[in-house]
């Protein structure tokens, strides 16, 4: 699989303070790739250093192939129509209007109204069609999903599995660990501006630990049980339950969620 983006020893600093010390990682062609970090981990610098909107003191960023960027908010004038932006951003990447995505979106049930007007699902279809509107090989989604419902979120979910089935990369900024369970096919974690961690899920249950977590419900209540052996944990409790006349309704065993693996490389930096 060829290289989309790749990144050398990228280091930045805001006056005497080191945002990113060094780091190295690439992204794959045609894969979804999220990049996590709390506050003060340089996730948000990093997206911006690759995105080409800030400048960094030495290392460096290669870009195969034309950007996409669709960020969490936009400073569209609030009166400006939705058909007007998608005509007044085609102009400025000398871009032809595909009717096609517009219809995908749903954009012309809302084309009329004023960005004022629209709610936050549709402001975000109207993001991310001014980003596709330079057919991009690489894509940029911050947050893309914040703020929307249920259905708004699945249905955003479907367009971008669409697009990467097209072969478009795919960058994605997400506080929803959920999310990115779902669409993501490697992740990079950084803290304290270090790459701490980058590879698959199954990469990082591996390296985090063989901790599991077993959930379980009884006509009382639910209980989780954290267990490095499943059997030695599992039998105990159950001969427990079975002497205390509690009846085991279900038994789940799972190694852990990404936020879970999340929350501990934040508490170990």
């Amino acid at each position: 699989m060829n290289t989309a983006i790749q990144i050398k020893n990228l280091k930045k600093q805001y006056g005497n303070q080191s945002v990113l010390n060094g780091i190295s990682f690439e992204v794959k062609q045609g894969e979804i790739f999220a990049l996590l970090g709390g506050n003060g981990a340089g996730k948000t610098t990093t997206l911006e250093c690759m995105e080409g909107l800030k400048k960094y003191e030495s290392g460096t960023i290669q870009v195969n192939g034309t950007v996409g960027i669709q960020l969490q908010s936009a400073s569209l004038p609030k009166h400006i129509k939705a058909k007007e932006a998608i005509q007044l951003f085609a102009k400025w990447n000398k871009a032809q209007i595909d009717d096609k995505i517009l219809a995908n979106f749903g954009i012309n049930r809302f084309a009329e109204k004023q960005y004022h007007q629209l709610s936050t699902r549709q402001k975000r279809r109207l993001h991310l069609v001014l980003a596709l509107l330079r057919n991009p090989d690489i894509l940029f989604l911050d947050e893309p999903t914040a703020g929307l419902d249920l259905e708004g979120r699945a249905s955003l979910h479907e367009q971008i599995r669409q697009l990467k089935a097209k072969g478009v990369t795919i960058i994605l900024a997400s506080h929803d660990m959920a999310e990115v369970e779902c669409l993501c096919d490697r992740i990079a974690i950084l803290n304290k501006g270090n790459l701490a961690f980058v590879g698959t899920l199954e990469q990082l249950h591996q390296t985090v630990s063989k901790q599991y977590c077993i959930t379980i419900t009884t006509n009382r209540k639910t209980e989780h049980y954290p267990s490095e052996h499943i059997s030695e944990t599992l039998l105990p409790l159950l001969a427990q339950y079975q002497a205390q006349g509690i009846e085991v309704l279900d038994i789940q065993v799972n190694r852990g969620s990404l936020e879970q693996h999340f929350i501990k490389f934040a508490k170990e930096a």
